[in-house]
């Protein structure tokens, strides 16, 4: 163990721009394909000690470069869906909507970098390559809702994503029955809200 560690150190003082730079180009050749996606998600979610706060599994879907759902269907009904505009959480248990502004949620969300916000990529978060993936951290002065989150790949398909979050509360995701060409437009992501929910606006 103490070998590999002396290993890693030296690997990580000696690493160049270029190897970040073949990272980040290996990331986007993988993340390309993705102009449009949507599957199953299985979600784990754990506290700051590591201790398991549940599971939750539903659908989603991307279409870039504005587009996503995250539509969580067990063991509560959840919709996260936004658009070039606004993002909207719809909590269909408690009958509330909320909704935010895209540019003024400050954040990047999972599912912007599965669509492959270049800029944001680029700009706000460095790069580097993992065993089973790529790991995106802030780059210095960030603020970018999360302090790292591992894209996990199996060869060239997405597998899932492990989101460590500011409160060091982690996600660990799990994809299945991804489907890349399934005819997605903007229609699929049109929301209305509920004319008997709760609204909160938060322009």
């Amino acid at each position: 163990m103490k070998y590999f560690l002396v290993y890693l150190v030296l690997a990580l003082a000696t690493a160049t721009p270029a190897t970040a730079q073949e990272a980040l180009d290996e990331l986007f050749a993988l993340l390309e394909p993705l102009a449009q996606l949507q599957g199953e998600f299985t979600q784990l979610q754990y506290d700051d000690r590591g201790a398991s706060l549940g599971e939750s599994r539903g659908t989603f879907r991307v279409l870039r470069p504005d587009y996503f759902a995250w539509d969580i269907s067990a063991p509560d009904s959840q919709l996260v869906i936004a658009g070039p505009e606004f993002l909207w959480h719809h909590d269909r248990d408690l009958d509330t909507v909320t909704r935010r502004r895209v540019d003024t949620t400050g954040g990047i969300t999972p599912l912007e970098i599965l669509a492959g916000d270049r800029d944001a990529i680029v700009t706000r978060l460095q790069v580097s390559r993992e065993a089973d993936g790529f790991l995106l951290q802030p780059s210095a002065g960030e603020d970018v809702g999360f302090s790292r989150l591992l894209l996990r790949f199996e060869g060239d398909r997405l597998a899932g994503m492990d989101v460590l979050d500011n409160l060091d509360q982690r996600l660990v995701i799990a994809f299945s029955a991804l489907d890349l060409a399934p005819g997605l437009t903007a229609a699929d992501f049109a929301f209305v809200a509920p004319p008997d929910a709760d609204l909160f606006y938060h322009d």
